[in-house]
């Protein structure tokens, strides 16, 4: 496949595409909508709090709402989530245009409509960014994430020229009116798209709150998930100082209006596209730090030209480029931070993403735009260029790490404990402790791997984790680590991957035969009757029918993960 056609694949199936088409005309709108609040706002009051607070109400949401958005997201009917946050964003919106229209726009109603238009991309963002890859076969996500990228820079290059066009030409509340039309491109999309790719699930449904910790601990407790959120947080709070100054760039050092502010944009834009071109052929040739290390380092140029060069041709070449490197961070992070999420947990972990991106574009915005105030343009632009050169070498403590997908796939062969009491089963908190026999002269290599089953524990949904040691008994390791509810235990069994299983398998591997693992499930005494028994299941037996009879209480199983 040529290098466009690899660029372009996704685009060949149907779902994506439209939804990718759809998805286009609704950022072009937001755009729009951004530049006809501006101008509205400058017409109704002189005060610059209200104009500087229009993309305070916007992203605003995105920091209060994506966690748990994307919980609801991993537990709810997707394309109905998708649809009541595409009606409740389109009704704000043209209650925005109408209210304009009718000369009943104030500031405060403003940014309250604009607030509720954030909030439903909000509540959309986290279960949309997850579920368009999806829409793909598997070598092509990468790729479908990096034209979801595009696609957001494209709008970004279009949609404030388009607005501000239509705003002479007729009013902000027309351009209003058209943004809340192009989120009826977006439902009739997703009204006829089904989602098939949910499976059944024996379990009840979880409930909101404990979904959110769930998807909070699993964030935590992974590595490669964490590296990719301070790559990333470091990243866009040295390169949000492109943007965000990019308007006083053009104003004050290159004496440009806002056609020719405009045509930078459209630079940026050009240069997405040629990011995406390129990104095949970078993948095949780079390593993922290579790529964000050396993407990092060409945006530290472009800071640079905006700083000392005042030629308007140059500066847009030099943002061309940028926009290309730009591309490639963003979609690079992108794919590594969702292709090391398992399907459980994907829209929740992804609001953590956008927490952190949109927050670390925030506060990079303010903080640098604050600088550019008191130390001056160029000295803050400076300073951003050394941020992205030097961030790389984040690299060094946080590597990225990209997981094999097959890795996160469900193990599928862990049955659930059995436990005699009934009743128990509805209680909780429960507490589990698996005692382990290493082998004679491997009682530091059991320790070791049972530190690294620490991190399969806690992502599936352990809330604390401790490994004892025998004084007695030196080569005896008691490992204990509970949980919320004996619900919760059942869907960590659900939750194991085969790279869980194989951590499972280095721990046995150290263990003596002679004395397999035993598990002991205790559950808190107030809450189940008094003549309840813990249950103890003995594991990694390959020879159950050797045991003894369970006794009353207890129960065999040679399969038996904890």
């Amino acid at each position: 496949m040529t290098d466009r056609g690899a660029a372009f694949a996704p685009l060949r199936h149907g779902a994506f595409r439209d939804m990718w088409v759809a998805q286009f005309a609704s950022n072009v709108g937001g755009w729009m909508q951004t530049v006809g609040a501006q101008w509205l706002m400058l017409s109704l009051t002189s005060s610059a709090v209200p104009v500087a607070l229009i993309q305070t109400a916007s992203s605003l949401p995105v920091l209060l709402f994506a966690v748990p958005a994307g919980a609801v997201g991993d537990l709810v009917d997707r394309r109905r989530l998708i649809l009541w946050t595409q009606a409740a964003m389109l009704l704000a919106a043209a209650a925005l245009g109408a209210l304009t229209l009718a000369g009943l726009a104030s500031p405060w109603l403003i940014l309250a409509l604009l607030f509720a238009v954030g909030t439903g991309q909000a509540l959309n963002s986290p279960t949309w960014q997850t579920l368009q890859p999806e829409l793909v076969p598997a070598p092509e996500r990468s790729q479908a994430i990096a034209l979801g990228s595009v696609n957001q820079n494209l709008a970004r290059a279009v949609g404030p020229a388009i607005g501000g066009l239509l705003i002479v030409l007729t009013s902000a509340g027309w351009v209003f009116v058209i943004n809340a039309a192009t989120f009826l491109a977006v439902l009739a999309v997703v009204f006829r798209w089904h989602d098939r790719t949910r499976s059944a699930n024996a379990l009840p449904a979880e409930h909101a709150g404990p979904a959110i910790r769930a998807g909070g601990r699993y964030v935590a407790n992974s590595p490669v998930l964490r590296a990719a959120l301070v790559r990333a947080g470091v990243f866009v709070f040295f390169a949000s100082a492109l943007w965000a100054l990019l308007p006083l760039t053009a104003h004050s050092r290159l004496h440009l209006g806002s056609g020719g502010y405009g045509l930078l944009l459209g630079a940026v834009g050009v240069g997405a596209v040629g990011g995406a071109f390129a990104l095949p052929r970078l993948r095949a040739r780079c390593s993922t730090d290579a790529m964000v290390g050396g993407a990092s380092v060409v945006l530290g140029g472009v800071a640079l030209v905006l700083a000392f060069v005042q030629v308007a041709v140059v500066v847009g070449v030099a943002l061309a480029i940028g926009g290309l490197a730009w591309i490639m961070v963003l979609a690079t992070l992108n794919s590594v931070y969702q292709a090391s999420l398992p399907s459980w947990v994907k829209a929740r972990g992804m609001g953590w993403y956008l927490i952190v991106f949109q927050g670390g574009n925030a506060l990079g915005s303010a903080v640098l735009g604050i600088g550019a105030q008191q130390a001056g343009l160029t000295t803050t632009l400076v300073i951003a260029a050394a941020g992205l050169v030097l961030g790389p070498l984040a690299a060094i403590r946080y590597p990225l790490r990209p997981l094999d997908p097959e890795q996160l796939l469900p193990a599928g062969d862990w049955p659930s404990p059995h436990v005699l009491d009934a009743e128990a089963q509805s209680g909780g908190p429960v507490l589990v402790r698996v005692e382990y026999h290493a082998q004679p002269g491997q009682e530091r290599e059991l320790l070791a791997a049972l530190s690294e089953l620490r991190y399969s524990r806690r992502r599936t949904g352990a809330s604390s984790w401790r490994v004892w040691q025998e004084l007695e008994q030196p080569g005896v390791f008691v490992e204990n680590f509970m949980l919320a509810s004996w619900e919760d235990h059942l869907r960590q069994h659900e939750r194991v991957t085969v790279a869980d299983r194989a951590r499972q398998q280095r721990v046995r591997n150290l263990v003596d035969p002679q004395q397999p693992p035993v598990v002991t499930h205790l559950i808190a005494a107030t809450t189940i009757s008094a003549h309840h028994q813990p249950t103890t299941v003995p594991i990694g037996n390959s020879n159950p029918s050797s045991q003894q009879p369970p006794q009353k209480g207890q129960s065999h199983d040679s399969h038996h993960p904890a």
